[in-house]
């Protein structure tokens, strides 16, 4: 059985820093392209990095670049968003994915809340 776990989010004042990790359990191997996702209320789910089982290619939300870094230890199953420069419009649930062909995996979710 596959479980993403995230953890780290919480509540940060705007230009704040916040590091998000999402430990994942049950996974075959590490060849997953891992990322995160965040929602917020009212709006769609957007993808906001993402990085490939090798780190060999990595892809940010054009709102984020510059300010989060995501990066994975493939020996601790463990994918991390470091989130700098946090803004108020940051605020939403980040949620956890892990997907390669015909497989697709979340987690629950962690709350992440900037105050202006």
């Amino acid at each position: 059985q596959v479980q993403l776990v995230e953890s780290g989010g919480g509540l940060v004042q705007a230009g704040g820093s916040l590091r998000l990790s999402c430990a994942a359990s049950g996974l075959t191997d590490s060849t997953y392209t891992m990322g995160w996702f965040r929602q917020a209320p009212e709006k769609e789910r957007e993808l906001v990095a993402a990085i490939t089982w090798n780190g060999g290619f990595i892809y940010y939300l054009d709102s984020v670049k510059g300010r989060f870094t995501i990066s994975r230890d493939n020996t601790k199953n463990t994918v991390y968003l470091q989130m700098n420069s946090l803004k108020p419009e940051d605020t939403a649930v980040y949620v956890c994915n892990a997907r390669r062909t015909l497989s697709n995996y979340w987690g629950q979710g962690t709350q992440v809340t900037v105050s202006s």
